[in-house]
């Protein structure tokens, strides 16, 4: 069986991890982060697994992985986004 490999990342307001594994073919998202070690080395707990991608796209857990994708492990949200753009919309018209 051949292996693949892959770099897991999660990235915070002051640096950035990143770490790359070799997984068998067939390996998911799930394999990669627990064999990367990440979830340790940047203080998460499984439930980070809820908010993952590859590529910048988001993707469930079980999805599986091919050579030299980048898994992504996303934070949560501090500010709803459409919510933040009507706040500035409406400062930039009080102007």
């Amino acid at each position: 069986m051949q292996s693949i490999r892959v770099e897991v990342v999660h990235a915070l307001p002051t640096r950035q991890i990143a770490l790359s594994v070799a997984l068998p073919e067939g390996a998911t998202v799930r394999d990669a982060v627990m064999a990367s070690g990440i979830l340790e080395a940047a203080g998460l707990t499984p439930a980070a697994l809820d908010a993952v991608g590859i590529w910048n796209r988001v993707v469930t857990a079980d999805s599986v992985l091919t050579d030299g994708d980048r898994v992504e492990l996303y934070r949560p949200l501090l500010a709803d986004p459409k919510d933040a753009r009507r706040k500035r919309a409406r400062s930039a018209g009080s102007r």
